[in-house]
């Protein structure tokens, strides 16, 4: 049984369910949600939650860790790969964007701002070549629509016909990879 949670009311009409690398667990609830239909809500999902933590202690065992140096290698490689394709989906999708910052955030594989700046997670040097695109394309879609609404994903399937694809690898994948961003080794 889950024994603790974070718990987030917002305006929502959904409640959902994170779990974290480090197996901390946060629901998301609609303003007024009735905390004892939460609970029941959390319970329900309890397998779902525990494969979540247990996928994480598997993907972050030592040999995934990484060095500091490592992230920096990580940093410069996807910068490289980023940068081009940036350029070109902004073309196809009829957008401009700002800064490009490439990072290592522990939940994101991508951000867009609303004044156009792009941040990537750094990991994303290590994803199949689609499954970038498919991030790239995501965020330059934001440039159009700041939310994830029937037009945002219209837009993004209109650059990117097989998108589902490469989102679904990342889904399924990602987690993993995102674990070895809670073991960096100091160099």
């Amino acid at each position: 049984m889950v024994r603790s949670f974070d718990l987030k009311y917002s305006e929502r009409k959904s409640i959902a369910i994170s779990v974290r690398p480090d197996g901390k667990v946060t629901v998301r609830a609609p303003s007024g949600m009735p905390y004892r239909d939460i609970k029941a809500f959390v319970e329900s999902k309890e397998n779902w939650i525990r494969n979540a933590i247990d996928k994480y202690k598997t993907a972050s065992g030592e040999q995934n860790t990484l060095s500091l140096y490592d992230i920096e290698q990580l940093k410069e490689k996807t910068r490289l790969l980023i940068e081009p394709k940036v350029k070109k989906y902004a073309g196809i999708i009829g957008v401009t964007y700002g800064e490009i910052k490439i990072g290592r955030a522990k939940t994101r594989w991508g951000s867009c701002s609303s004044n156009g700046n792009l941040n990537f997670n750094c990991l994303l040097a290590l994803v199949p070549d689609r499954v970038v695109d498919s991030v790239v394309v995501h965020e330059l879609c934001h440039r159009k629509h700041m939310d994830h609404s029937d037009g945002f994903y219209r837009q993004v399937y209109a650059a990117m016909p097989d998108y589902e694809i490469h989102h679904a690898w990342l889904r399924k994948n990602g987690a993993g990879l995102i674990a070895r961003l809670y073991n960096i080794k100091e160099d």
